[in-house]
């Protein structure tokens, strides 16, 4: 059955899905229609609220091309792209593969939605190398899209904006009623841990179900790809080193990069001791920060890395003021009131839960940013939990399930990943559909049994 419904769609979305940035524009038409039939804002107040609105997430937007640039750093660094090499080698069929790339994508994902974009991107080409060598056959596009569906799950876990917003001080909650929600009632709640593992096997289940039979056509990896990811060079070169500078010797120390690394390190042991297990957007880059001046070999290897990521965060910083923009106007308007106020008026304590979920999906098809969606959303949502005697918590999770639900249908945050394993969005939104219907259902039924409790 699921092989029937992604072939279609596969097709179809081959056929007739736009690039990114053509669907940003498409989205910000639409988006323009809306406001103007569906609330009284002129045109021009329009133009004005998206203008206003382009430089709105510019912060939020540092923080998010840090993630990826950070994330594709630490994959990169010798010892973690030595040990996911090793890892790589680990599955031994094709179904197996699917199923292996999905689980370390999700992992990945739940430690930092960059690390897990990046590492998705990573260990998809490196399955694909070592299954090239023992002369295993991977349909590339299915793998690929195997490492994407894993990120459905990185709101559930320790950098998700949602929670972690509503747990800082200046945060979206601290002038909503009950004040901040601490991550424990969230993120680390048993039943959003129980909801990650079942996602997360599921999903797994099902790219591995997806597998093309043996006289189905299999894509392969373009060679390229496999020239695109690849260790950093030793620079451990005798001759190289007579001929150095003393400034290029500096650069090749690894004393600076291991200081730095110890300094960042401290400051965060000082941080948690000082706040608990108050994470934030800005702590997540700074643990990783440190552990990759750790790793690293030197500030040499480092300037590398970089440049290389740079691709990872390109068509993001392009992209993300054009869905700013879209933010700006569906606040001017009050499309998101009106959006919202539908959801709102047709829910009950039992559903509310459940109708913030689908509502969060929408949205997010217009405004793929965690953070900026729950900073617009928290404020609509919270009153009425208060109100129908709901947990915070639940309101929280369900724009954070909306949020990451239907990443798998908008191509967005696809491009980091895409841009490492070397494929184009339509190669796998028809396999990605799927973990879209399997994953909402399960969103969907968690957030009503917890509301029925």
């Amino acid at each position: 059955m699921l092989q029937t419904l992604s072939r279609p769609l596969s097709r179809f979305v081959e056929r007739w899905l736009p690039g990114p940035l053509i669907l940003a524009i498409i989205l910000t038409a639409i988006v323009s229609a809306m406001a103007l039939t569906m609330t009284d804002i002129g045109v021009g107040d329009l133009i004005l609220g998206w203008g206003d609105g382009l430089t709105g997430l510019l912060a939020f937007m540092t923080q998010v091309s840090l993630v990826l640039l950070l994330g594709f750093t630490l994959a990169n660094t010798r010892p973690v792209h030595r040990l996911l090499v090793r890892v790589a080698s680990v599955p031994r069929t094709p179904r197996q593969a699917y199923g292996f790339v999905t689980i370390i994508a999700g992992i990945g994902s739940l430690i930092s939605f960059g690390l897990g974009l990046i590492v998705g991107g990573v260990i998809s080409v490196e399955v694909a190398r070592v299954a090239r060598s023992r002369g295993v056959k991977l349909h590339y596009p299915l793998l690929v899209a195997s490492a994407y569906s894993g990120f459905v799950v990185w709101h559930m876990g320790y950098s998700g904006s949602g929670p972690l917003n509503a747990a800082t001080e200046g945060g979206a909650y601290s002038s909503l009623p009950g004040g901040l929600v601490d991550v424990t009632r969230t993120t680390f709640s048993s039943w959003n841990i129980s909801a990650t593992v079942v996602t997360l096997v599921v999903i797994a289940g099902a790219m591995m179900l997806l597998a093309p039979k043996e006289h189905e056509y299999i894509a392969p990896a373009p060679d390229a790809v496999f020239d695109a990811v690849e260790a950093p060079a030793d620079s451990a070169d005798p001759e190289a080193d007579r001929s150095r500078t003393p400034a290029d010797r500096l650069e090749h120390l690894r004393l600076f990069t291991l200081a730095l690394g110890a300094l960042l390190g401290a400051y965060l042991v000082l941080y948690f001791g000082k706040n608990g297990f108050d994470l934030t957007l800005d702590i997540v880059n700074w643990t990783f920060l440190a552990l990759i001046m750790l790793l690293v070999g030197n500030a040499k290897e480092l300037a590398a890395l970089i440049v290389r990521g740079g691709r990872t965060v390109g068509e993001v910083l392009l992209q993300y003021p054009l869905y700013a923009g879209i933010i700006g106007m569906m606040s001017v308007s009050g499309l998101v009131d009106v959006i919202s106020g539908f959801f709102i008026d047709i829910s009950t304590p039992g559903t509310l839960g459940l109708w913030t979920f689908f509502a969060a999906g929408l949205l997010n098809m217009f405004v793929p940013s965690g953070g900026g969606q729950f900073t617009v959303m928290a404020p609509l949502f919270a009153e009425p939990a208060r109100a129908l005697g709901v947990d915070q918590s639940v309101v929280i999770m369900a724009i954070s399930y909306g949020d990451q639900w239907t990443n798998m249908i908008q191509p967005f945050w696809a491009i980091p990943l895409l841009a490492v394993a070397g494929l184009k969005v339509r190669d796998i939104l028809g396999y990605t559909f799927i973990t879209l219907l399997l994953s909402g259902i399960i969103f969907a039924g968690v957030l009503l049994i917890i509301g029925a409790g």
